[in-house]
């Protein structure tokens, strides 16, 4: 039906990974927001767009299975025993090229993972997942996708009662570094072992037979994240709940809740509101990575070898190389942003007194790196301090020697010009919130959908005003 081939491998795992659940039956399901390219890519049938009831969980597709997903995880530091309190995973759609992806329900219920909530989502919260993974998807950053969102028919209560909702997103999987601690931590001692061998069939069959297939998993996963967080700081993204139930093993960006992309440059960042101390803070979202990866390692120190101190030392090593590999995509990623395609550690310096000029003169940390791109640098207010002339006859006199990039070209193919600016994704969801009224919601997704075209309504291309740059983020629950 709708050309869904359901196949659904995990729950050939032991019970203990999940609970079969049925989503509540939302009362007047109607989609808000279909994902047509998305589900093209997918071999879905875009027809499905037409039936609220299956996009919503009213009704069950034919060959899904849902079930609520167990997990564990370090919130904020603290472990904590957790679960798909508030999200069914109908079951694993498989591509015509036999690529797998989750189809989730996210705001779909109660299942027994909600401890005291509701299990429901309203729809401010599911429009900002959406807005802000299909803007990571356009700018090239690996991300969890949606494929739709539907306003339920129910209201949910929060401050105060609040339309309903329910998303569906697409990943890779929903294996994460918080499935894993839940795994040891299991009274079966074989579970760990069945995840891991799952995880590596799943997604790097490659290393399957490798002497220590395990230990390969665990450079293979560091590998991904310092990639991906190296993408993060990049443009300016900060995930703002960076726990390990809310990392990937895929590599994937998940769990886009109290998050939000940098204006002004400043390292110490933080936009989500019960990250009071500044915890997943930008500018802290490297080492965070590497605490996670280390929670990630303890969960395979019995698989990686039967000599505990032996295996101690072996994922110690692995994990030792993730700084290096994390400065070298932080290397290229910035180089690139400034022209230099493989910039060396000599002309990095380039990188490091640009940004300190950026956050010395509280500038805008997208819209000055475009500025670069697009010959208008000098053009700007903050070219008139002697300070940022230097830097720009410094930068300007390295990029001229090299005659072998065109430096131009690649800024401008990885600077974006636009980005979910916070006050435009605020004015979107509080039209959608309070009015049903999706048209900036639909005009914001058509230009992040060309982040890297300058050809853009002013709105798009330029920074918050004033008063809107005092900025926090919430929870959806």
């Amino acid at each position: 039906m709708f050309n869904l081939r359901f196949d659904n491998s995990y729950l050939k795992l032991s019970d203990d990974f999940y609970e079969i659940s049925q989503p509540d039956k939302p009362a007047q399901p109607e989609v808000v927001i279909f994902n047509t390219k998305l589900a093209e890519q997918l071999n879905i049938d875009v027809s499905i767009q037409d039936h609220p009831e299956y996009l919503s969980g009213k009704e069950i597709l034919p060959g899904s299975l849902p079930a609520a997903h167990a997990y564990a995880g370090h919130q904020f530091g603290h472990f904590t025993m957790l679960g798909d309190g508030r999200a069914h995973v109908l079951g694993e759609h498989l591509t015509e090229d036999n690529k797998r992806y989750d189809i989730q329900l996210k705001g779909s219920g109660r299942t027994i993972f909600s401890r005291s909530g509701d299990g429901r989502a309203a729809i401010g919260p599911m429009l900002r997942e959406y807005i802000i993974s299909e803007a990571m998807y356009q700018l090239n950053i690996p991300t969890t996708r949606s494929l739709a969102a539907s306003l339920s028919g129910d209201n949910v209560y929060r401050e105060t009662s609040l339309p309903g909702a329910v998303l569906v997103r697409i990943a890779q999987s929903n294996l994460r570094v918080g499935t894993f601690e839940y795994a040891v931590r299991t009274e079966n001692k074989n579970n760990i072992k069945q995840l891991a061998d799952y995880a590596i069939s799943r997604h790097y069959p490659e290393i399957k037979h490798n002497h220590n297939p395990y230990l390969s998993l665990l450079n293979i996963v560091i590998e991904k994240q310092a990639s991906l967080i190296a993408q993060w700081q990049s443009i300016g993204f900060i995930h703002g709940v960076m726990n390990t139930d809310n990392m990937t093993i895929s590599g994937e960006t998940i769990d886009y809740g109290p998050c939000a992309f940098m204006d002004t440059y400043h390292p110490s960042t933080v936009f989500s509101s019960i990250d009071q101390y500044g915890r997943y803070a930008y500018d802290n979202q490297p080492s965070i990575a590497l605490w996670n990866l280390t929670r990630f390692a303890e969960t395979l120190i019995p698989l990686i070898d039967d000599d505990d101190a032996l295996a101690i030392q072996y994922a110690e090593t692995a994990l030792g190389t993730f700084q290096d590999l994390y400065v070298s995509h932080y290397m290229k990623r910035f180089g690139q942003k400034i022209g230099i395609e493989n910039i060396q550690q000599q002309d990095f310096q380039l990188v490091i007194d640009l940004l300190a000029l950026l956050e010395k003169y509280e500038l805008d940390f997208t819209k000055t790196f475009r500025s670069l791109a697009t010959h208008t640098f000098k053009e700007e207010v903050y070219f008139k301090h002697d300070d940022v002339q230097a830097w720009y006859k410094r930068w300007e006199d390295i990029i001229q020697q090299d005659e072998t990039t065109d430096a131009f070209s690649l800024m401008q193919s990885v600077n974006p010009a636009v980005i979910p600016r916070n006050h435009l994704v605020e004015e979107a969801l509080s039209d959608a919130t309070l009015a049903q009224d999706y048209t900036k919601l639909h005009q914001l997704l058509e230009a992040l959908s060309h982040p890297f075209d300058d050809h853009h309504d002013a709105q798009y291309l330029s920074p918050a005003p004033p008063t809107d740059r005092v900025y926090q983020t919430y929870c959806g629950t």
